[in-house]
């Protein structure tokens, strides 16, 4: 048995990246510690990545989650996102209670950025992941430490550490909303043809200003988001911090 313990909280799948650097198995299991996670699972998802070939195997309690009702509104989002955003295979649900291999392992540690996403290193190093049915339990107790803004963390870890798609969307956005000026340039200018609307000059100015200023923040903020976690990670922002790490008894 090893337990790692952090000098600070760097978030769920940085831990989890620690663990996975420690673990020497063949086959490695990551489970939540909540007990909504049943150990008794655990066998059908190594049964089914060795008599499978697959590399990951991901437990699906999507029909049966335990879950506050916005939780499992922003698992569908994440969900439906990382179809997008990583080519996620249609109908994978993706969750943290997963089996992988030691090869897949060896490829997701390799990793040193401080914003890792457990989910993305995956899809981005092998498409031989599959999901089967497991049970999925009432929390046994306390609450999660998931509130909103963690999930807007992780959701922005997933849009600009393992995907371009996020500028695209800016680029394309930018484009409609300068083809939204024009028309409300050409709508304001009708309008002061025919005597129907305000002054052309005022009209033209405040369309033209709200379009393209609107679309000018929301390119700049994507754009910085991406620039900043440069930033960071060339000053080599730390993944986790392992204060101390004990070993000894058996698994």
């Amino acid at each position: 048995m090893v337990v790692a313990s952090h000098a600070r909280n760097f978030g769920e799948h940085n831990a989890v990246m620690t663990g996975l650097r420690h673990a020497r198995g063949r086959w490695v299991v990551t489970m939540d510690d909540d007990g909504q996670n049943p150990p008794s699972e655990v066998p059908k998802l190594l049964a089914a990545a060795q008599s499978g070939g697959h590399d990951v195997v991901f437990g699906d309690y999507s029909a049966a989650k335990e879950h506050a009702a916005w939780r499992n509104w922003g698992s569908r989002f994440t969900n439906a996102v990382a179809g997008w955003l990583l080519d996620k295979p249609r109908g994978l649900y993706l969750s943290s209670f997963r089996c992988l291999s030691r090869f897949i392992v060896d490829e997701i540690v390799r990793y040193e950025g401080p914003y890792p996403y457990i989910d993305g290193l995956i899809l981005q190093s092998t498409r031989a992941v599959t999901a089967i049915r497991v049970a999925h339990k009432v929390r046994a107790q306390g609450e999660s430490g998931y509130n909103l803004r963690r999930l807007v963390r992780l959701w922005l870890n997933m849009f600009t550490s393992f995907s371009v798609a996020p500028l695209r969307a800016a680029t394309v956005l930018g484009l409609a909303l300068s083809v939204l000026g024009v028309l409300g340039v050409a709508g304001v200018g009708y309008l002061y043809l025919v005597g129907a609307g305000p002054a052309f000059g005022w009209g033209s100015l405040m369309s033209a200003l709200l379009v393209f200023s609107g679309a000018q923040l929301v390119m700049l903020g994507v754009i910085g988001e991406y620039l900043g976690r440069a930033y960071l990670t060339a000053n080599r922002r730390p993944q986790s911090v392992v204060r101390e790490v004990w070993r000894g008894g058996k698994a």
